[in-house]
């Protein structure tokens, strides 16, 4: 059963060669809304042992799915996508009430979902080897031939955030699936049911028993385990910088892709459109109440323009709403947890005690911080370095687009940039010079289309996602040497 009620706690299971199961129902974790602090449902807190449980069965089931025609693996995955589609209503309504997303976003992500599935399918159709003659080396006759193919890597570990829990998992399952690998699943808690509904779907398509199972529990409690297990073969990780970093430590010579976080900075030259900049910027920090790595989570703007676009951005601050995500479409709602509400209160009145100057917001209702734009930051506050994840806006005033440019870069973080201006020749001095995985030209930082290269540079990530991209690197390359008479 995909749950259980078991003295009167609703018990999401894991999926384990193909079933549903619950190994121990009294060592639970409680999911709590972010709305309104409600119970969603309780998963299960695995143990180590369950945990090896679900890698040795991945590890078993490969060999068998590595040998899957691919384009029968295309099948199973765009009968996934389908799936998805016919449930975007119920799965919507379970994302809205477990991470404080608008319902409207939700059935975004989900709809998101089933096309990038269906594209990760039909691109792994068309991945080709090639054949390498001997003699275009120098030295060597036409006596030699390199077939080089990809290999799987094995068992892959997928590892999803709360913010987008059904599209950041698909990104790492669908693609690990069609290299030839199995998978292990673990979502975050907060979202975990969510991505146990998506792994409902990949078994229910027909995926075969062992080629995808889930793991859920507490990070400090299974964490380090799970990374650094012998029988897993690569870790594909999407969260924090901080947890980030500690992953590429205990792994060792584990293979890695990881998306963690950004500091993104809209950068506004003289000449930029400053009605497009405001609508952009205002959009890319305050949607999902700034709880994305790519949000935009500064401002750079030359002293000349910068009370314009000021006044550009307080009207199109007009446009944001604020209210409970079970009520209607609202842009911004709670944050996803009140630790997290405590963290970006901590910027904001270290901001405020520094000086800047608050234009816009600044109070806590709950789980909820009103969008928030302060002006004349400088680069002493916490604010124009640290992420928040959270609706605030820091404006820094400069003077050139090299302190731009030099602000920007101190950073820790290298994800994405994004560079307002008119001038080609402009926005390619700024892109260039930017130490960032993406640079946005007129438009706010953003993930996708699903198939564009997406990295980070820096405390922001190793290796390089996007349908193609992601493949690759859950594969490798395999030669066969044919040595001719």
């Amino acid at each position: 059963m995909f749950f259980q009620n078991i003295d009167g706690k609703k018990i999401y299971s894991n999926l384990l060669k193909g079933k549903w199961e619950i190994k121990n129902h009294d060592n639970t974790i409680e999911v709590k809304s972010p709305i309104n602090g409600e119970t969603v449902g309780f998963v299960e807190a695995m143990s180590k042992e369950a945990v090896d449980e679900a890698i040795n069965v991945a590890k078993e089931t490969q060999l068998s799915w590595r040998d899957v025609p691919t384009n029968e693996k295309s099948k199973l995955l765009h009968n996934v996508a389908d799936l998805l589609e016919e449930r975007i209503e119920e799965m919507a309504d379970v994302m809205v009430i477990e991470i404080g997303k608008d319902r409207r976003s939700c059935m975004s992500e989900i709809k998101r979902t089933a096309d990038l599935i269906r594209f990760t399918a039909d691109t792994a159709e068309n991945i080709k080897g090639e054949s390498i003659p001997g003699d275009s080396f120098p030295g060597f006759k036409n006596d030699k031939i390199s077939i080089v193919t990809r290999e799987p890597l094995g068992v892959v570990l997928a590892i999803s955030p709360f913010n987008y829990p059904v599209n950041l998992a698909a990104s790492k399952i669908a693609p690990a699936l069609m290299a030839g690998n199995t998978v292990v699943f673990k979502p975050a808690t907060q979202g975990s049911i969510c991505g146990l509904y998506l792994a409902k779907a990949f078994n229910e398509a027909g995926i075969p028993s062992g080629v995808l199972n889930t793991i859920t529990g507490k990070g400090s409690e299974i964490g380090d385990y799970v990374v650094t297990h012998k029988d897993i073969d690569f870790v594909n990780f999407t969260g924090s910088s901080e947890v980030g970093k500690r992953i590429s430590r205990i792994t060792e010579m584990k293979p890695l892709l990881m998306e963690l976080g950004g500091k993104d900075a809209a950068i506004v030259l003289e000449d930029a459109d400053l009605t497009l900049a405001a609508k952009n910027i205002v959009s890319g920090a305050f949607s999902y109440s700034g709880q994305r790595c790519t949000a935009v989570k500064r401002v750079l703007v030359l002293d000349t323009i910068a009370d314009k676009l000021v006044e550009e951005i307080l009207n199109k601050i007009d446009s944001v709403t604020v209210g409970n995500p079970l009520e209607g479409d609202f842009t911004v709602g709670p944050l996803i947890n009140s630790k997290s509400c405590d963290f970006v209160e901590g910027l904001i009145e270290d901001a405020k005690n520094k000086g800047a100057k608050l234009l816009l917001g600044g109070e806590r209702k709950g789980n909820i911080i009103m969008p928030t734009l302060f002006d004349n930051v400088t680069t002493d506050m916490r604010i124009a370095w640290e992420e928040p994840f959270g609706p605030v806006l820091p404006i820094i005033r400069v003077k050139s687009a090299d302190e731009a440019i030099k602000i920007a870069n101190e950073s820790e973080y290298g994800l994405q940039s994004s560079v307002f201006t008119n001038d080609i020749n402009k926005a390619f001095y700024v892109a260039n010079r930017l130490e960032v995985g993406t640079v946005q030209v007129n438009n706010k930082t953003e993930r996708g289309p699903d198939h564009f290269p997406f990295l980070g540079v820096k405390s922001s990530g190793m290796g390089t996602q996007g349908v193609q991209y992601s493949i690759e690197a859950m594969s490798r390359p395999k030669a066969t040497v044919i040595n001719l008479k």
